[in-house]
């Protein structure tokens, strides 16, 4: 199946359609003559990253699940969220929530993207350092130092000084208000890169999906591979939290919303569906927070709370199976 279904072509038409509305809806929502440039310069940044953080997150997401060979494991298990908020903490416990490492999106942002990328490095160097490594021992070692970070935080957090304590809680929670856009160019400028690194895989990881054996018997060098992808699956992992922050479920949720939309198994198509499903669902529910509950949660609380009732599904499915 090299050629996408014509009732695949139709769902992604739909998708598209939808995805344009809400977004059309999103941006020209409440706009009078007096307000419409102002309201056009804060929404237009917030859309675009929104549409970049949400494809972004999605994509990784499908590079993860292809490599580790399951539907239910994100990027997230590799400790990236949680260093990310452990990060943030000691700087609010160290320097202060008034800190330009805090106040300074740009700063901030460069300041987070570095350790992570970091600290990953020396992780890979580390984990590979012995060629017998396969990726579960990867996924093991990631899952025990996200337990570890994780304990390290709450550690940081009881001890803060609670006026303090909201600069942390607010790096918690994934936000599109107040998007930096000179942050946003940069992550752009990764982003698209890595896309375009990346892309030259597709057809490998359309192979990988097959599993570790099939692939290695049709001639891919699966392990060198997978170093490489999971390169990919960090950078663009840090650059969506170093930007928005965590948001755990959007992978997990729209990926396999996308294996379900569409019958393609083709990496190329899947990343359309989920670019389009993420665009869809982060849109959505912005709009839901802004217009309905009034800024009452955030659009991760949201996305986080129908991922993990999601998430509970397809783990009571694989058991009952």
């Amino acid at each position: 199946m090299h050629k996408m279904t014509k009732g695949d072509r139709k769902k992604l038409l739909v998708m598209l359609v939808l995805a344009l509305g809400l977004i059309g809806i999103f941006l020209l929502i409440g706009l009078t003559p007096k307000n419409f440039d102002y309201a056009l310069s804060r929404r237009i940044p917030k859309v675009f990253a929104i549409v970049m953080v949400g494809g972004v997150i999605g994509y990784s997401s499908l590079i993860f699940q292809t490599v580790t060979n399951n539907h239910i494991l994100t990027p997230s298990v590799l400790g990236l969220d949680s260093l990310f908020m452990l990060l943030n903490t000691m700087l609010v416990f160290f320097l202060g929530s008034t800190s330009k490492w805090i106040v300074d999106d740009n700063i901030n942002f460069l300041l987070t993207l570095a350790v992570m990328l970091g600290a990953s490095v020396l992780f890979y160097q580390l984990i590979f350092k012995k060629k017998s490594q396969n990726i579960f021992f990867i996924l093991l070692v990631g899952i025990v130092i996200g337990t570890l970070f994780d304990s390290a935080t709450t550690f940081f957090q009881v001890l803060t000084d609670p006026s303090e304590f909201l600069a942390v809680q607010d790096k918690s929670q994934a936000s599109f208000n107040n998007i930096n856009t000179g942050v946003l160019n940069l992550a752009t400028i990764i982003t698209v890169g890595t896309l375009i690194y990346s892309a030259r895989y597709f057809k490998v990881l359309d192979v990988m999906g097959l599993g570790r054996d099939q692939a290695v018997n049709l001639g891919v060098h699966y392990d060198e591979i997978v170093k490489r992808l999971l390169v990919v699956v960090v950078i663009l992992t840090a650059v969506a939290t170093s930007l928005v922050g965590p948001i755990t479920f959007l992978g997990l949720l729209v990926v396999n919303i996308a294996r379900y939309f569409i019958k393609s198994y083709k990496h190329s198509h899947l990343s359309i569906a989920i670019w389009l499903i993420s665009i869809v669902s982060l849109v959505g529910a912005q709009l839901l927070v802004e217009r309905v509950l009034k800024f009452g949660v955030s659009a991760s609380i949201i996305i986080n709370f129908i991922g993990g009732i999601y998430f509970i599904y397809l783990l009571m499915k694989g058991r009952t199976e």
